[in-house]
Order: C-alpha cells, then sequence, then structure tokens
C-alpha cells in the first residue's frame, strides 16, 4: 500500500492512466493540465482535482508542477473515521471535478505538505483534518477543455512516426469520434489539419535553429520525401527551406 499522502513533481512528459482508488490532486506550485473523462483542468495553487477510482486521467506540466497527492486505498476505513462527514465526502469522491480551496483550506494543505508524511499517524490524521474541512463543498465539473499542451507534446515526440485521431483521443480519454467533435468545435480545426500544421512548424524551425539536411528534416517531421516536406512548406508558410533558413540567418545578425 502506497503512503496516503505524498508529494509528486510532474513535468512536460505526459502520464496517463486509472486506478481502483479514489484520488485528491491537490495543487502547491506550478500549473498541471489534468484531464478526468474527457473533462480538462487545470490544478494550480489553492485548486484540486478530484479522481474517482476506475476514472481514466491524464496529465502534464509543461512547466513543471508540485502537488500533494492524496491516495484514498483505505477509502471505507478512513470515511468511517469522519462521522457526520462522511457522507458529504462519499458523494465528493464519486465524479470528476475541479474545485478551488478557500485560504484556510489551502493553509491546511501546505502544512501537510511541509510535514513528515511518511510518519503514519501524521499522515492518516493530516488526512482525515483535510477531508473533514472539504465536507460540504459545492461539487463543480471541470470546464470541457481539451488539454492541448499534452497533445502539442505528444505530437512533437512523435512527429516523424504515423498520428492517428484515436492517439490524441487516448491521451484526452476520449473515443476518437467523441475527439474528433470536441477538438473541431474548440479550435475550428480538423485534429489531423492540427498535426501537419504542428510538423510544418516544428520543421520550420528545426531549419532555423539546425544545419541538419532538409530530407533530414523532413523525415523527423513525418514527410516521406524532401520534395513533399518542401511544396508543404510553400503551402502553409510561403516561402522555401532555402528562403526559411536565409530569414533566420539574417534575424540572427
Amino acid at each position: 500500500m502506497s503512503q496516503i499522502l505524498s508529494l509528486r513533481r510532474y513535468s512536460h512528459e505526459h502520464l496517463a492512466h486509472s486506478h481502483d482508488h479514489a484520488q485528491l490532486v491537490l495543487g502547491l506550485s506550478g500549473d498541471l493540465e489534468f484531464e478526468v473523462a474527457g473533462l480538462g483542468s487545470r490544478v494550480t495553487r489553492q485548486r484540486f482535482a478530484v479522481v474517482p477510482r476506475g476514472t481514466h486521467h491524464a496529465c502534464a506540466a509543461p512547466g513543471g508542477s508540485q502537488c500533494l497527492v492524496f491516495d484514498l486505498e483505505d477509502e471505507d476505513l478512513l470515511l468511517r473515521g469522519l462521522g457526520d462527514h462522511a457522507e458529504s465526502i462519499r458523494r465528493l469522491l464519486e465524479r470528476p471535478a475541479a474545485l478551488a480551496l478557500n485560504p484556510a483550506q489551502g493553509q491546511l494543505v501546505h502544512w501537510l505538505a511541509a510535514s513528515p508524511l511518511q510518519d503514519p499517524v501524521i499522515a492518516r490524521q493530516g488526512a482525515l483534518l483535510l477531508l473533514a474541512s472539504l465536507a460540504g463543498m459545492h461539487v463543480a465539473e471541470a470546464p470541457a477543455q481539451l488539454p492541448l499542451a499534452s497533445l502539442d507534446a505528444y505530437i512533437d515526440r512523435h512527429a516523424g512516426h504515423p498520428l492517428q485521431v484515436a492517439d490524441l483521443a487516448r491521451i484526452a480519454g476520449l473515443s476518437a469520434a467523441r475527439f474528433h467533435a470536441r477538438f473541431l468545435a474548440e479550435t475550428g480545426q480538423t485534429p489531423m489539419d492540427y498535426v501537419r500544421q504542428r510538423r510544418l512548424q516544428l520543421g520550420r524551425e528545426l531549419l532555423g535553429s539546425t544545419h541538419l539536411a532538409v530530407g533530414e528534416i523532413a523525415a523527423r517531421v513525418g514527410y516521406a520525401s524532401q520534395s513533399a516536406f518542401t511544396a508543404a512548406l510553400a503551402r502553409q508558410f510561403g516561402s522555401t527551406p532555402r528562403q526559411i533558413r536565409r530569414e533566420a540567418r539574417d534575424n540572427s545578425r
């Protein structure tokens, strides 16, 4: 069994999974992009996410983030220690949510984060105190926003490989059809148009910042040939690879 309360640092690396216990992810610093069951939100200082048991969730923090994570692996036993607060907390843990802490709750979270959480007595009593402070909170669902930073990071890491809508949909925890509709509604582009533009932007940056051969850059951003890459750049930016490199040199002087 893992610790009830633990400090965790998140980075640009995309994480996606589910587990058979409920979890609270409470922001301490930074900005963690968080998606639970297709609902996107951000976990920042004074905010937290509710992850019900068995619910798929994904997160990434391109700028870095530190959170206090509350794993309720022994949920029933903990709730028995809450007396009249138990039913309120049980309802809180039933569905995904993104909530704001009040100043007193925020102080409690930061006090716990600075405590010796490996001490089982402090961790358990602190967990009970935190749950009791959350009793009666109004559960507001996280805004339905796609985790675009996580999607961008995934596209950049896999730009040289075939990408499908289903690959991106998995990151957002959605079916391919629902993801396509949501993406089009939120960005005004289809997912594959977005991928194409992201690849070309990455290719343009590599042309301006490296001495790699054009064919090598084309392969790195998913184009089968230098000619196809050059034609796509001309359509998107109105410039050839040589012109892009000349402009980058001129701008650096």
